[in-house]
């Protein structure tokens, strides 16, 4: 039950930021989505313009070496596989990092328009 608690408030901080978590795994991209992928200790690309409802899918493919995706206090789950998809219901720009290499400068950002 305290499990599903916490994935209820995670899921309101990120609606309540403009942001609404679509799916922690999987790896397919639908239409009116777009990728980032985390390989070399970098987000590619870097910056995404996106259009408003659009989905973004962030990709792990940097072997065993974990990451996350952490921007307005939303935290991705920490993984060495796998992906994660956030939908962005609000125009701006969100800029995210992974906290665990971003002193290398693991940082990115999503343009929404």
């Amino acid at each position: 039950m305290r499990r599903k608690a916490l994935i209820c408030l995670t899921t309101l901080v990120a609606v309540a930021a403009g942001l609404a978590p679509a799916a922690a795994s999987g790896g397919a991209v639908a239409a009116g989505s777009h990728a980032v992928t985390l390989k070399n200790r970098l987000f590619h690309p870097g910056t995404l313009s996106i259009k408003r409802g659009e989905s973004v899918t962030w990709l792990w493919r940097d072997g065993s070496t974990e990451h996350n995706v952490t921007f307005h206090g939303f935290h991705s789950r920490t993984m060495a596989g796998g992906s994660y998809t956030v939908r962005f219901l609000d125009r701006g720009t969100f800029s995210y990092r992974c906290t665990i290499h971003a002193a290398e400068g693991m940082r990115g950002r999503i343009v929404v328009h």
